[in-house]
């Protein structure tokens, strides 16, 4: 295998020390992951990386990048010594970043994110090696982290990035240095500390500051914030705008959407006039507007995007993210839709209206709170309630999510706990053959614990 890293190039990407001579073949942050050949870094978070080196190195890292010395390691144990190791990763990325001539490009945006890097991933792919992080990795360490792990051989790449607060995108975006920079949507994500819609997209139009010279913005043209993310991307030095959506001025425009029989979902996109058609196995609606992005993105990359959309056809949600999956109930079996690893806004809305569309005997919509949206809380939580009403019955836990259950018909109620934990045996008890029940809430509500009490009788 060709290594991804050889020690002179780590010593010269961090600027650290390392005696071994030892080659790496990938790049880790977490011991219980981390396998033959892979550089461990020892970031610091809820705990210290630096407790866990020697793990790392007991399953096969062949590095440990360290800022101090490790507890319970032989005195030759690999280490490459860095001032500190989170900048040592983010300096790894940038020579990663600096050593490719792959085709770059930067998505952002409320919601949508890692669908379109996803579908990105799936259309590139057919023009050349293609590299994009295996999850969510959007923030301080992520992006630095999927650079890290770019082969120098790459033809393209995709790089999430994501905020919680103001001032995260453009010094990531700048890291990145893409040749198109994307914002998906502007929603409420993280309204909380933003302090309003405008805020939020005043910080995900900061992603064109980190374009090359000349590179390409694309901008969702149905948004009521699309002239102020214009303003930005002008100000930025984009050398082209290319809008996306429903809107007839939009350069990649979304025709026409609609969720097929057999549960799939068609969109019909004009890509500067030439009428491309999309097939997803995904169901939901905002699945096309996400696809409607990701090919105006391989439009700004110089790529055809007529020949790269029967791609789409192989893009299905991960995990946690609109994967369906039969489980069973008494008495025969119900439709789980697993959307438990995050929610904001905009995101539970197209959810609730998917679920309206899914087949079933009884739509069931379980939702947890949703996070970060400070003042707005209360209000974006009950503004929910008409999308939840068309679910014929509704589960929901957490303090927030008590404003929406009080809205609801008494006849739609069907339970109300403090936490995912409690709900779990409540909505269990309730299901019947033929149900579909869709899981949602923010990841601090922790509605994976639910999702699993569902199907720990399933596996």
């Amino acid at each position: 295998m060709t290594p991804l890293w050889t020690a002179a190039a780590l010593r010269a990407a961090t600027g650290g020390s390392l005696a071994a001579e030892a080659a790496v073949t990938g790049v880790s942050i977490d011991s219980r992951s981390a396998g033959p050949g892979d550089l461990f870094v020892a970031l610091r978070d809820a705990r210290d990386g630096h407790d866990f080196v020697a793990d790392a190195l007991g399953r096969g890292a062949a590095v440990a990048m360290v800022d101090h010395d490790p507890p319970g390691l032989a005195a030759d144990a690999p280490l490459l010594r860095v001032g500190e190791t989170l900048a040592g990763l983010t300096a790894l990325g940038a020579a990663g970043r600096a050593r490719t001539d792959a085709r770059i490009a930067a998505i952002t945006g409320s919601v949508g994110k890692t669908g379109t890097k996803e579908m990105l991933r799936l259309l590139l792919a057919g023009f050349g090696p293609t590299h994009a992080a295996v999850a969510s990795y959007n923030n301080h360490w992520g992006v630095p982290l999927t650079l890290a792990r770019m082969p120098a051989g790459s033809a393209f790449a995709v790089i999430e990035i994501g905020m919680n607060n103001p001032g995260e995108i453009a010094p990531l975006a700048r890291l990145a240095r893409p040749h198109v920079a994307a914002v998906t949507t502007i929603g409420e994500a993280h309204i909380g500390h933003l302090g309003g819609l405008e805020g939020i997209a005043e910080e995900k139009g900061s992603i064109t500051r980190g374009l090359l010279p000349g590179g390409i913005a694309v901008l969702p043209r149905d948004s009521a914030h699309f002239p102020r993310l214009l303003e930005l991307a002008q100000e930025a030095g984009a050398g082209r705008i290319i809008g996306f959506g429903r809107d007839p001025a939009a350069e990649v425009r979304l025709l026409d959407a609609a969720i097929t029989r057999d549960g799939r979902t068609r969109a019909e996109i004009a890509v500067f006039g030439t009428r491309v058609e999309v097939r997803m196995p995904a169901l939901g609606l905002h699945h096309a507007g996400n696809a409607c992005c990701a090919l105006a993105v391989v439009a700004a990359l110089g790529l055809d995007a007529a020949r790269a959309a029967p791609a789409l056809a192989g893009y299905a949600p991960g995990a946690g993210r609109g994967a369906p999956r039969d489980i069973a109930v008494e008495g025969g079996q119900a439709l789980l839709v697993d959307e438990s690893y995050n929610a904001a806004p905009p995101a539970m809305r197209a959810a609730l209206e998917t679920l309206a569309q899914r087949p079933g005997t009884r739509r069931i919509a379980v939702l947890g709170d949703m996070r970060e949206l400070g003042e707005f809380s209360a209000a974006l939580h009950a503004g929910l309630a008409p999308a939840a009403a068309r679910a014929d019955l509704v589960f929901c836990c957490g303090p927030e999510m008590a404003r929406l259950f009080a809205l609801l018909p008494a006849a739609k109620r069907g339970a109300h706990a403090a936490d995912s934990a409690a709900l779990a045996p409540l909505v269990k008890a309730a299901l019947r053959p033929g149900d579909v029940v869709l899981v949602k809430g923010a990841l601090g509500s922790r509605m994976a614990v639910l999702v699993r009490a569902l199907t720990e009788s399933s596996s």
